[in-house]
């Protein structure tokens, strides 16, 4: 029983072999270029969060000076 290589078979699956890294080598790439840019939406998502914190801690402030004011001007 011996063991025959068949050249053609052989060649047909080294060039599957050789497509499939060029394809794998396409996808690294791909899946950097996602990661920076899922890098920049959540710091873009995280700067939105702050501001809006900010603008809700103003709008308190803002509502607890208003209301101590017209409390100020009704009780005289």
């Amino acid at each position: 029983m011996a063991f025959e290589l068949d050249p053609v078979k052989y060649g047909v699956l080294w060039n599957t072999v050789e497509n499939n890294e060029k394809k794998l080598e396409e996808m690294n790439k791909k899946m950097d270029k996602m990661e920076a840019q899922l890098d920049q939406l959540v710091a873009q998502s995280n700067k939105q969060a702050g501001i809006a914190w900010l603008g809700i801690a103003m709008l308190t402030v803002l509502s607890t000076i208003g209301g101590w004011a017209l409390k100020w001007f009704t009780d005289k």
